[in-house]
Parts: structure tokens; C-alpha cells; sequence
């Protein structure tokens, strides 16, 4: 992909994926930076401004639904790209990542070329 390298959130609790996600995305030259919990992730996210974030859907102190909905309501973090990693390809959870204002959701296991089409389209649409 060309264009310009973004800072990629990625906050997940399993270390395995965020490697992958981490590899998968920093292949096209971005910076990622990794959390593993929703607490240190509200934390980077108070001094920092990525370019989007992957939040999973299940993680420690606070899931990714709710950081969501926290970003979602921060004048300067409202119109970062928040895609929400699950591996619920489920009614329930797509409804649920729309109320909170999720850009998209991505299943579990994940597909490396079709995710960094999709975080890239949702950053340079939010740039025009």
C-alpha cells in the first residue's frame, strides 16, 4: 500500500495477537503501538492521538466495547477509525459494536492482506 505511515492502536490481551497484528500492520510501515488491557490503552489514549485503534472485543479492566464508547465521546478521539477485534461473527455483537460507534468489526482468525486494505481505507477516508 502506498501512503503515509499512520500510529496503529492495537490493544488485545493475547500475546500471540498482538505479534500478528503488530507484523500484519507494520508491513505497510506504520507504527504500532500495543496494550494489553482496556486500563494502560485509556491511559496512552489520554496523552496520544492514533490514527486508529484495533480494540478486542474481550480484554482485562474494561472491554473493547467501552473503550469505544469512551473514545467515541472525546472531541479529539471521536473521529479516530475504532475497528473491534471479536471472534463472535454474531447479530449480538455487530448491533453492539454499532452502538457504541465502531467503524468495523473483524473476526477472528484474522486475514492479514483483507485488514490492512480495511484500516488503511478507514484512515485515508477520514483524512479527505
Amino acid at each position: 500500500m502506498e501512503g503515509m505511515p499512520y500510529t496503529i492502536l492495537v490493544a488485545d490481551d493475547e500475546p500471540a495477537i498482538r505479534t500478528m497484528l503488530e507484523v500484519i500492520l507494520s508491513a505497510d510501515g506504520h507504527q504500532i503501538v500495543t496494550m494489553n488491557d482496556g486500563r494502560s490503552t485509556l491511559e496512552y489514549l489520554r496523552d496520544n492521538t492514533p490514527d486508529a485503534m484495533l480494540l478486542d472485543v474481550k480484554m482485562p479492566h474494561m472491554d473493547g466495547f467501552e473503550i469505544c464508547s469512551r473514545v467515541k465521546r472525546i472531541k479529539r478521539l471521536k473521529d479516530t477509525p475504532v475497528l473491534l477485534l471479536t471472534a463472535f461473527d454474531d447479530d449480538h455483537t455487530r448491533d453492539h459494536a454499532r452502538m457504541v460507534g465502531a467503524d468495523d468489526v473483524v473476526y477472528k482468525p484474522l486475514s492479514g492482506k483483507n485488514l490492512r486494505g480495511r484500516v488503511t481505507q478507514l484512515i485515508e477516508a477520514r483524512r479527505r
